[in-house]
């Protein structure tokens, strides 16, 4: 009877765990996971998404899981991500924001008290979208060392530009001379 007890109570202690992932098969999807003096075999993690829409995001060695045995058997464990720790703190203490930390220090943050998305850390962005893209805000503000538009442009609205010359074809605009003058109805030369 000692024996059935000592195993009825392994398996519900192996239920439910907190470990630290040890390796990772990004191949396969798998992970080990150490949890104690044990380590469990290739298992999977458990994402959020995993049908016809689905998500990646592979867990890091080091981080903190918890174990999912079916049956108490962590043969049949899942790895569920995460649990903060020592090694991997929150990013952030506010309240309510929405923060994901990348460690090339990519940051994503949504602070509901400010109302702003911040993004920042990033080397670049790319957004592909086929048919059209629409921003609609108060004020669009661009600062940039350069800013190139490798397209046809249509502008509704008046245009206002400082600070700088503009140039159109080689001929800056605003400081152009106009040749072969005469008073009446003739028309002006070319802008030089």
């Amino acid at each position: 009877m000692n024996a059935q007890l000592t195993e009825i109570m392994r398996l519900i202690t192996n239920l439910i765990r907190t470990g630290t992932v040890s390796e990772v098969d990004k191949a396969n999807w798998l992970c080990r996971v150490k949890t104690g003096d044990l380590e469990t075999n290739w298992i999977n993690w458990l994402t959020l998404r995993a049908g016809n829409s689905r998500t990646w995001w592979k867990p890091s060695v080091g981080e903190q899981v918890v174990l999912l045995s079916m049956g108490g058997n962590l043969e049949t464990a899942f790895a569920l991500p995460a649990v903060y720790s020592d090694a991997f703190a929150p990013p952030s203490e506010s309240e309510e924001a929405s923060v994901t930390a990348y460690p090339d220090g990519g940051w994503f943050e949504y602070e509901p008290a400010t109302g702003r998305w911040l993004i920042k850390g990033i080397k670049s962005v790319l957004i592909e979208a086929t048919d059209s893209i629409e921003l609609k805000t108060g004020q669009f503000i661009v600062t940039a060392d350069q800013t190139r538009i490798n397209s046809a442009v249509v502008m509704n609205g008046g245009v206002t530009q400082g600070g700088g010359a503009m140039s159109s074809n080689g001929v800056v605009v605003d400081s152009h001379v106009h040749g072969g003058v005469e008073k009446g109805g003739a028309n002006t030369g070319g802008p030089q």
